[in-house]
């Protein structure tokens, strides 16, 4: 059964759903703590976030995102390496924004799109330098234009 379309002007379809009483309880906080308009709301939003994620587990998938890293900028040549790799990877490696914490400690926040398990292999790359303190990978379905080339599809002479 097809509703008029959402915000996103997306037809919308209504689905049923069971649940255990305490979990619907819980479901309810959330949504009034997170400030969710609506259960369906809330619910989306969830599965849209395990979509992106299986997305990111298929690979292939050109995804956009976000690396997120906090690290000693004192560790002797840890920014050159940042730089040299983020150069290393410049068709996906969008963007980046640099903050200085603490007068030793940064964070880098670095806008990525490409196949996600190319992003993953990029921020594991990153991640494992020497210095990094910690890091995050956090991907979402290609939202903004695509920079990155879609990988070839088979039997299709053009794009």
């Amino acid at each position: 059964m097809s509703k008029p379309a959402s915000k996103t002007n997306q037809p919308v379809s209504r689905i049923s759903v069971s649940m255990p009483q305490d979990l619907l309880q819980e479901l309810d906080r959330m949504v009034e703590q997170r400030g969710f308009e609506s259960r369906s709301q809330a619910l989306s939003d969830m599965i849209n976030q395990q979509l992106a994620e299986h997305k990111r587990q298929l690979g292939d998938e050109v995804m956009a995102g976000t690396l997120t890293l906090f690290y000693d900028r004192t560790v002797s040549g840890v920014q050159k390496r940042l730089s040299d790799l983020q150069y290393k990877h410049i068709d996906e490696v969008v963007s980046s924004l640099h903050v200085h914490l603490t007068e030793d400690k940064v964070m880098d926040v670095l806008l990525v799109q490409g196949p996600a398990r190319q992003l993953q292999q990029i921020a594991d790359e990153i991640i494992a330098l020497r210095g990094i303190i910690t890091g995050r990978l956090q991907l979402m379905g290609a939202v903004i234009p695509p920079l990155h080339p879609l990988p070839p599809t088979s039997g299709k002479t053009d794009r």
